[in-house]
């Protein structure tokens, strides 16, 4: 049997919650059990510890000789007490990558972060990028990879939407808070000829050098987004610089895969992304978008897109829009890893 184990999460606002219900949904909808509590978005402190235990404790007695068990990691509380009762039931457990903490967040050492990830039969990294990453630390389980986020929404984008032209406007979404999108500050000084929608909050207008090229649209939920998003491009670039993306945050796209590049997908919005980010090779294989090295290139590159060129990377945008609407990418990449274990038990 094919299971996962659901939990309490403490909002559903952040995009990283949002991936991690989607996979959950994902999971239900083809035959996975659950065999955790009950999902549910208590916010208290004290509650969600007592849910999250008391759902552990569930699963462990609810798993069976032979089952495969589909974890999200990091799950930060229990994660290598259920996989050492897991495989000491007999099962065995495939580990779904949101995020490394040796990273961007510094909890872990690199190699306590291997250790960490071995305790799985196998793994399931984000792009190829950060499977390479973990296959050179040497870890010992075989590495898959998903290729980009899936996006659940009942809401679809506007396929009729008139083909814009310049000046472009350029959405940005998500947390806006300096530590994470320090850019933002400078970012205005090097704009001409576009303007830039911020989709988001923590930004402060007044603090920011050419302020007059940002609109503030404040928080939008996903489905409102996805139907009514005001913009031509979805940008991906995190960091302190408008040259290249810097700090622990934009070091962190070379591995990483940004689920708001999803999100514009969803939108129907053609990506632009750092050329050194993990998932630039995802962008430019499909023609999703463009790939820049910093930020002032976008000054000749939107002024070169022909109609023809902007109405290909739309419609290529809405076909894979499509694709990850359905959960493509995790059925593909949790079939291999089913295969691969259901293979090397035999």
């Amino acid at each position: 049997m094919k299971c996962y184990l659901s939990r309490n999460y403490k909002g559903v606002s952040s995009s990283g919650y949002k991936a991690k219900t989607d996979m959950e949904d994902l999971m239900a909808g083809w035959g996975f059990r659950n065999i955790g509590l009950k999902r549910t978005f208590y916010p208290h402190v004290i509650v969600s510890f007592v849910l999250t235990l008391f759902g552990v404790l569930k699963a462990l007695v609810c798993l069976r000789k032979g089952d495969i068990l589909f974890l999200q990691y990091p799950l930060k509380k229990y994660f290598s007490f259920i996989c050492n009762v897991a495989h000491f039931k007999g099962c065995k457990i495939v580990i779904l990558i949101h995020d490394l903490g040796s990273f961007r967040r510094k909890k872990l050492s690199v190699s306590q972060e291997i250790k960490r990830l071995e305790h799985a039969d196998y793994i399931i990294a984000t792009n190829p990028a950060m499977q390479q990453w973990i296959k050179d630390r040497h870890c010992q389980m075989p590495v898959g990879h998903l290729g980009v986020w899936d996006y659940l929404s009942v809401a679809r984008p506007d396929a009729h939407k008139e083909l814009p032209s310049p000046p472009y406007q350029i959405v940005y979404a998500g947390a806006l808070s300096r530590r994470k999108n320090a850019f933002l500050y400078s970012w205005g000084e090097k704009i001409e000829g576009y303007s830039v929608n911020l989709y988001g909050s923590g930004f402060f207008l007044e603090e920011a050098k050419g302020r007059e090229h940002f609109r503030i649209k404040g928080f939008v939920q996903s489905d409102t987004l996805i139907e009514s998003v005001e913009g031509d491009f979805g940008l991906v670039w995190d960091g302190d610089s408008v040259e290249t993306c810097c700090g622990d945050f934009g070091e962190y796209l070379q591995f990483n895969t940004p689920h708001k590049t999803s999100l514009y997908i969803r939108c129907g919005l053609p990506v632009i992304i750092w050329e050194r980010a993990a998932l630039a090779p995802f962008v430019q294989s499909n023609r999703l978008g463009l790939c820049i090295g910093k930020l002032e290139d976008l000054n000749r590159l939107l002024l070169s897109i022909t109609v023809e060129e902007y109405r290909e990377m739309r419609n290529n945008v809405l076909r894979m829009s499509d694709r990850i609407s359905k959960g493509f990418y995790f059925k593909q990449a949790a079939e291999k890893a089913i295969a691969f274990l259901q293979t090397t038990n035999q």
